[in-house]
């Protein structure tokens, strides 16, 4: 082959390789690593929408919020998280307090409805509100009827003999999910009723699961007949054709306030602010509806889900987020729990 020949052949293969990636998606601008606490199916949308959008190739890691704040504590001299997207707020505050989130104001709060903007605020802009999920439960009509089980619309018929073995709910140390219904207990009732209630309900539990999205599914598969969880979480099932139906207590319930946040010390700080701003923004929000997840986007722009829960025609109490996110007062009630109601004999 002449040079000239070998010349031209190199320059046409160069001219080739150009065309080629400029019709290719935007290259890998960095990197971020991301622990996810809600549904592994939005974490695996999400990832893909901000890596198509951003460029930033994101490392995903789906755990429940209890075991991610664990981690995030645990890997506090050498954080490997950027960010931490999803689950309730209190195991955030808490994070937020022991100096494991740094301070983030993203350009997007603006968009946000007050209460997500208030929890922002409260947490000196060290997490901020995704969305709203009230707190219910959830049985399988088909189990109930075939065993002959009275319908429950309170949270006192869930302490009938009847239902022994019968309930499911997660583990309070390590679900953002059931830690929310253990305060809402004690908020509720005060904290000496409050325990002899969950003492009483001890007795009807079948297991405490590691995640807050387990007993959904359970509950959905016939694997237990009732379930303790977020109501938008227990419609999912439904809307998919499962035999469940949900509720609110007619006592009052509580609630969550999903949240995002940034890991003090990651080491994508740059992607870490994108990535946050990107879980504010509609278009993230957008992902709960085309998944028929029906909790309530804090971004004003955002789709709300038609058969999302209606939070006028529920009960709600005046639910203390910033009380229950202290590290003192989770820290002293998930002992108390661990010690006066999990290790009693049922």
């Amino acid at each position: 082959m002449t040079r000239f020949r070998f010349a031209r052949q190199a320059w046409f293969w160069l001219a080739g390789a150009a065309l080629i990636a400029a019709h290719q998606p935007a290259t890998a601008q960095g990197q971020v690593t991301v622990y996810c606490s809600i549904l592994e199916e939005q974490c695996r949308e999400g990832a893909a929408m901000f890596e198509r959008s951003t460029g930033i190739k994101v490392a995903m890691v789906r755990k429940s919020t209890g075991e991610v704040y664990a981690q995030v504590k645990a890997e506090a001299t050498n954080p490997r998280g950027d960010i931490w997207w999803g689950g309730p707020g209190e195991p955030h505050l808490q994070a937020a307090d022991e100096g494991l989130l740094d301070e983030y104001k993203s350009p997007r709060l603006p968009e946000l409805h007050e209460w997500a903007q208030r929890h922002a605020e409260q947490s000196k802009f060290r997490t901020a509100g995704i969305y709203l999920g009230a707190l219910g439960v959830g049985y399988n009509t088909e189990l109930l009827k075939k065993k002959g089980l009275p319908e429950p619309k309170c949270w006192a018929d869930l302490l009938d003999a009847k239902f022994k073995d019968e309930i499911q709910i997660a583990d309070p140390s390590s679900s953002g999910t059931a830690y929310v219904f253990l305060a809402t207990t004690v908020q509720r009732l005060g904290e000496e009723k409050g325990f002899d209630y969950l003492k009483a309900l001890h007795k009807n539990v079948n297991q405490y699961t590691k995640s807050g999205i387990a007993p959904v599914k359970a509950t959905a598969l016939g694997e237990t007949t009732v379930g303790i969880a977020f109501i938008h979480d227990m419609l999912t099932q439904q809307l998919q054709g499962a035999p469940v139906k949900t509720f609110a207590p007619c006592e009052g319930t509580g609630y969550e306030t999903g949240s995002v946040s940034i890991i003090k010390g990651g080491k994508n700080p740059e992607a870490a602010r994108k990535f946050l701003d990107f879980a504010l923004s509609p278009e993230a929000q957008n992902i709960n509806a085309k998944l028929k997840i029906n909790s309530i986007p804090s971004n004003k722009n955002a789709e709300l889900s038609p058969d999302a829960p209606k939070f006028s025609e529920i009960k709600l109490i005046d639910y203390d987020t910033p009380r229950w996110g202290s590290p003192a007062e989770r820290s002293r009630l998930l002992k108390k729990f661990d010690t006066d109601v999990k290790a009693l004999p049922r």
